[in-house]
């Protein structure tokens, strides 16, 4: 075999072709992309300090690429299948997420780049949930769906055969990723034709519309895919006027001058014809374009607080516009630190330490003391950011693409051990990637300075 394609190339390649795929499949999407590329091009020209930053940081070649994209898979063996074929990409199962705390009956987790030179290379990621067959309450219903996906297979024969060759000779010639890419496309591709009859559609759809769009399809079609936006807020103030319909309220914490975690907004899932077994002919809703904002990635101190004040401004924006919506929830996150300093001389977030010029040409110091060496000058500290998801806006963006709907019998269900078996791999803790990378950082600064 050749010298084998790198894992980063093969993701490149697969996160252009799907991008390319889902905005001939949904126009809309292409338009979004336009919208959020202008918001960008304009908020760099407002804010040269930002650009710069950027720049500095190698995040400029990188931010017009989609973060990620998401799908909902139905079985075990599909998810399994699945870990395989994002491994080629070098791409891992980061986070455990239980969304049938806000309703929805799926646990997801995301599988995406883990280390600094994958990112910078090409961060995309793919969302991805295991359907809960066992969380729905009626038995005829439960064995009805298990019956139909178990007739499926999502993958072509060519992707399993490429997968196996993939972990059998330690990755693909640059001919082989390019057929691993077409034939790995096919299982996120839609397909206007269902593989149930309406009246088997509808009464999955009653219980659950996510249940419906995983269980009567050939396939995980991607739901969505998501560009990074610089100004999320005024994304989501234009969507209107370029033909989209913008969900109700923007998910995650408030605008900040020093942003955490992740703001995420869509617009809404369109309406598309479906044929259904026996020919007749309906309508199924479930692919939409989404926007996100990412910030600093929070310690657990940090988490634990940032969860509590959005359990409480969620008890008080329950049905708010999005303008009030965001009043009270700024109001709320007042307590929470916003500067850098803070963040990090409060613990509540994750940095990356190097030295600065004058550290490189420093001699052997005395002082001990991270704090005391940035003070000096000797040491930068830069937010490490946040490249993972949170389950409240995940499924607050379901919920406001699948018609809003939640069921209180699917909450409390966390599984990650029946996760994880259905895996058939651990996931990984994203604390733990933060945590090792801040550690790392700062044993390698204090090395370089002798202390």
């Amino acid at each position: 075999m050749t010298s084998p394609v790198s894992h980063h190339e093969i993701r490149d390649r697969f996160s252009r072709a799907m991008s390319a795929m889902y905005q001939a499949e949904v126009p809309q999407y292409e338009t979004l992309l336009e919208l959020v590329a202008e918001v960008n091009r304009e908020t760099l020209a407002r804010d040269p300090e930002l650009a710069a930053r950027l720049e500095a940081h190698d995040e400029m070649n990188r931010l017009g690429v989609e973060r990620h994209g998401a799908i909902r898979v139905g079985t075990a063996e599909e998810l399994a299948m699945l870990r395989r074929l994002f491994a080629v990409m070098g791409m891992y199962p980061v986070g455990y997420y239980d969304l049938s705390e806000a309703g929805v009956p799926v646990h997801s987790t995301a599988f995406r780049p883990v280390d600094d030179e994958a990112l910078a290379r090409n961060p995309f990621r793919v969302f991805t949930s295991l359907l809960r067959l066992e969380l729905i309450e009626s038995a005829e219903l439960r064995k009805r769906a298990a019956g139909i996906l178990a007739k499926r297979d999502i993958f072509t024969p060519g992707a399993r055969e490429l997968i196996e060759l993939s972990e059998r000779q330690g990755g693909l010639t640059d001919e082989q990723a390019d057929r691993f890419v077409a034939e790995a496309l096919e299982t996120f591709r839609w397909h206007h034709d269902a593989t149930v009859d309406l009246e088997t559609y509808e009464a999955l759809h009653a219980e659950h519309r996510l249940i419906a769009d995983v269980v009567c399809f050939r396939g995980p079609h991607i739901n969505h895919l998501t560009p990074r936006t610089l100004d999320i807020d005024e994304v989501q103030r234009r969507m209107p006027a370029a033909g989209m319909n913008p969900k109700e309220v923007i998910e995650g914490p408030p605008r900040r001058d020093c942003p955490i975690l992740l703001r995420q907004t869509s617009f809404k899932a369109l309406e598309e014809p479906t044929r259904f077994a026996g020919e007749r002919q309906g309508t199924h809703t479930a692919r939409f374009g989404e926007i996100e904002q990412r910030g600093v990635a929070l310690t657990a101190e940090g988490r634990a607080l940032y969860d509590r004040l959005l359990a409480e401004s969620r008890r008080r924006t329950n049905g708010l516009p999005n303008a009030e919506h965001q009043r009270v929830l700024a109001e709320v996150f007042a307590e929470f630190p916003d500067t850098e300093d803070e963040l990090r001389r409060q613990g509540l977030a994750f940095f990356e330490y190097r030295l600065t010029e004058a550290g490189h040409e420093a001699g052997p110091v005395a002082e001990t003391e991270l704090e005391a060496l940035i003070e000096q000058g000797l040491v930068s500290a830069r937010p490490i950011t946040y490249e993972d998801f949170l389950p409240v806006s995940a499924a607050g963006i379901f919920q406001s693409n699948l018609g809003g709907g939640s069921n209180d019998a699917y909450a409390g269900h966390a599984n990650r051990e029946a996760f994880e078996a259905a895996l058939g791999a651990e996931v990984t803790d994203e604390l733990a990637l933060y945590g090792e990378r801040e550690r790392a950082s700062r044993e390698a600064v204090l090395e370089a300075l002798d202390v």
